[in-house]
């Protein structure tokens, strides 16, 4: 099987995570593959552009005013 790019570094950062956190995943992986052979989406939820521009100007604010590292 010829992997994307996109792929093989999903693959990569996989097998970088310690084994039972890589177990996790995998199994998360698995139920969600299933998932998507009997489920249905719906998209009638889906965010707007606008929708989407109001949640990153709000989190920029949010993640500007927390206290932490800043570069003096």
């Amino acid at each position: 099987m010829v992997l994307t790019h996109q792929e093989e570094a999903l693959v990569d950062a996989v097998r970088r995570l310690p084994p039972p956190a890589a177990g996790e995943l995998t199994a998360l992986a698995e139920r969600l593959a299933v998932l998507g052979e009997t489920s249905a989406i719906d998209w009638s939820e889906a965010w707007s552009e606008e929708d989407l521009r109001e949640y990153s100007a709000a989190s920029a604010l949010r993640v500007a005013d927390e206290p932490g590292d800043k570069a003096a």
